[in-house]
């Protein structure tokens, strides 16, 4: 029995998918992109990007690299893109240019119809060039275990199960932080994410054989 559920391995994948996709990282960068949003609107979002991000992280689990290969995507192509898109969402938050979008559809009594739960949330926050990267290895590394592979995305589940139980938190943390506070930390993590963009982007040139100095 010990050899069909390997616990060290399981360990394993939980630490690394969690620390990769960090969803302590990721709450107070919801509660920044759904700033002014009801809460069913919140919970709606935050339960549909977490559906979509398992979803994807299990399509790169099973079907590895053959997915990207057959639309004639590399790894690190996708980073290259997906740090690209990435930064351009921060540029948004570090200048806000999402409360200005709102507050002209206040004004004509509009309802604000952001939806980021597939874009940036569920990818590339959540299933990002380094969390489908480390899927991959770590269904790699199962050798067609079933029992193994059950426990990767078990470890999987788990860890995106945690980041929608800190998303349904947002609503507090907002009140905990408050307008000033949210202000503040939209600005910082933009920044964090713009940083964060950047390496996924190096880590796409490093990939095609070019680095830096």
């Amino acid at each position: 029995m010990a050899d069909l559920i390997d616990i060290a391995a399981l360990i394993t994948a939980f630490t690394t998918l969690f620390v990769v996709i960090d969803p302590i990282g990721l709450a107070p960068v919801f509660v920044a992109l759904t700033q002014g949003m009801s809460a069913q609107k919140r919970k709606t979002i935050g339960i549909r990007a977490c559906l979509i991000g398992f979803c994807l992280l299990a399509l790169f689990g099973l079907f590895g690299e053959s997915v990207l290969g057959f639309a004639g995507i590399s790894m690190p192509a996708f980073q290259i893109a997906g740090g690209a898109l990435l930064f351009l969402t921060a540029l948004e938050m570090v200048f806000e240019r999402r409360g200005k979008r709102r507050n002209d559809k206040s004004g004509h009594g509009e309802d604000d119809d952001r939806d980021p739960s597939v874009f940036p949330l569920s990818t590339p926050l959540i299933a990002g060039p380094g969390a489908i990267a480390s899927i991959i290895l770590l269904t790699n590394a199962v050798d067609d275990n079933l029992w193994q592979l059950g426990g990767v995305f078990f470890a999987m589940f788990i860890v995106v199960l945690t980041v929608l139980a800190l998303f349904m938190m947002s609503d507090f943390l907002e009140r905990l932080l408050r307008k000033t506070g949210i202000l503040v930390v939209s600005r910082v993590l933009g920044m964090l994410l713009a940083a964060l963009s950047v390496q996924f982007i190096l880590n796409g040139l490093t990939g095609f054989g070019i680095t830096g100095a």
